[in-house]
C-alpha cells in the first residue's frame, strides 16, 4: 500500500494517468489534458510512471521522431480505482 501510496501521491501523477485513461497518447495531448503542468514536470512524471511499469514509451519511426505514450496493463488496472475517486469527488461536491 505504502509503495502505491507513493507513487500515486506525486503531483500530476493521478492526472497524468487519468488522462491517459481518457485516450491521450502524445506529450502534447498529456499536457493539454492535464492542464497547468510544465512540459519539465511532465517529462519527469512520465519517466517515473514509465519505471514503474504503468506507462509504456513507444518511438515511433517517423521523421522527425514521434512519441506515444500507453498506459501498461499494471497502469490500466488503476482505472477502478481512479474511477471511485471521481465517484467520491462528484458525491462530495453534490
Amino acid at each position: 500500500m505504502r509503495e502505491a501510496a507513493r507513487l500515486l501521491e506525486r503531483r500530476w501523477q493521478l492526472s497524468i494517468i487519468y488522462a491517459a485513461l481518457s485516450g491521450a497518447q502524445r506529450f502534447s495531448e498529456l499536457k493539454e489534458a492535464v492542464g497547468g503542468i510544465s512540459p519539465r514536470v511532465l517529462s519527469a512524471r512520465l519517466r517515473e510512471l514509465e519505471d514503474a511499469g504503468l506507462i509504456r514509451r513507444r518511438v515511433l519511426p517517423t521523421s522527425p521522431p514521434s512519441v506515444q505514450y500507453h498506459l501498461t496493463s499494471r497502469g490500466r488496472r488503476l482505472a477502478p480505482v481512479i474511477e471511485a475517486m471521481l465517484e467520491y469527488a462528484r458525491r462530495a461536491s453534490a
